[in-house]
């Protein structure tokens, strides 16, 4: 049994920081070992080929990390 991890990104969506650096944290549309595609957080290096420790929402999770987020008024 294979402890690699598969992945497609489905969908570049945007980053959060680190432009000018090799790592950067992104928020990306991911399936992760032929799943339904998740939302995910976390920091790529430039390749994408190394990956760093991050977190995956559903849709409706994110949906409710939105609403959150507007309801802290930042």
């Amino acid at each position: 049994m294979s402890n690699e991890i598969k992945y497609e990104v489905i969908e570049k969506i945007g980053v959060i920081s680190g432009v000018d650096k090799k790592w950067q944290k992104e928020l990306n549309l991911i399936s992760w070992n032929g799943r339904e595609p998740k939302y995910d957080i976390r920091d790529w290096d430039s390749s994408h080929e190394k990956m760093g420790k991050g977190v995956t929402f559903t849709r409706d999770e994110l949906k409710r990390l939105r609403d959150i987020l507007i309801d802290l008024e930042l």
